[in-house]
């Protein structure tokens, strides 16, 4: 990890796959898909490395049915109803993260979410985990005009924070996120823990760090605000 040489005022994290664990539920709704069309299910690690990759990604994993398909709109939608009516059951905040956030609370550092996940589904998800404090700033595909790898989610966050992107660190387990963080002038986390693809690689992210376990994120942050 280079010095970060600032500051930190707050932290923001990507969602699914670096602050919430939520394949077990994505995992689930893959299985009944496939159940329904009479498909054996997909090793659950495979599943695994499409979750950062969204509904869409998903369902062409489980039906081997691309956009150009003439159902595919239909089966994802119906992917989405069943993810709603799962969703916040199986998911779990990664190990030390819960108390991260308190710690940074302790030491008068903000903490905020800016993730790909509609408001639809993050905003439950995140009442279901129950951090606490709660999170200062949750910005969605919804409150901005260009998702992530456009900076303007987390540029969002910091103003909603208060904090200029120089003196906040930004996590995420894609290269989307790190894209976004690096764009928004701030210092840049790979969470090489979570939903990495089987031909990606963290290393080549251009992250000013990596993190290869949520255990060792909170023990670098924490380093990092002292």
């Amino acid at each position: 990890m280079k010095d970060a040489g600032r500051e930190i005022k707050a932290v923001i994290f990507d969602l699914d796959g670096t602050l919430v664990d939520t394949a077990d539920e994505f995992i689930t709704v893959v299985r009944a898909l496939r159940d329904t069309h009479g498909l054996a299910p997909l090793p659950a690690a495979q599943v695994r490395q499409s979750v950062s990759n969204g509904s869409g990604a998903l369902v062409t994993l489980a039906l081997d049915c691309p956009p150009s398909d003439p159902r595919y709109e239909q089966w994802r939608l119906q992917f989405l109803e069943d993810y709603e009516q799962l969703l916040g059951t199986q998911a779990k905040p990664y190990p030390g993260l819960p108390l991260l956030v308190k710690q940074l609370h302790n030491a008068g550092v903000s903490w905020a979410v800016a993730t790909n996940k509609f408001r639809r589904y993050a905003e439950p998800l995140m009442a279901a985990m129950n951090f606490q404090p709660p999170a200062a700033s949750l910005i969605t595909p919804c409150d901005v005009t260009h998702p992530k790898p456009h900076p303007e989610a987390i540029l969002l966050s910091c103003k909603n924070m208060g904090v200029e992107p120089s003196g906040a660190i930004y996590v995420g387990d894609h290269q989307r996120d790190i894209e976004a963080g690096n764009a928004a002038g701030c210092f840049t986390i790979a969470a090489a823990y979570g939903y990495i693809g089987a031909d990606d690689d963290p290393d080549r992210w251009r992250a000013d760090a990596i993190a290869e376990s949520s255990e060792k994120l909170a023990d670098m942050i924490l380093r990092m605000i002292q």
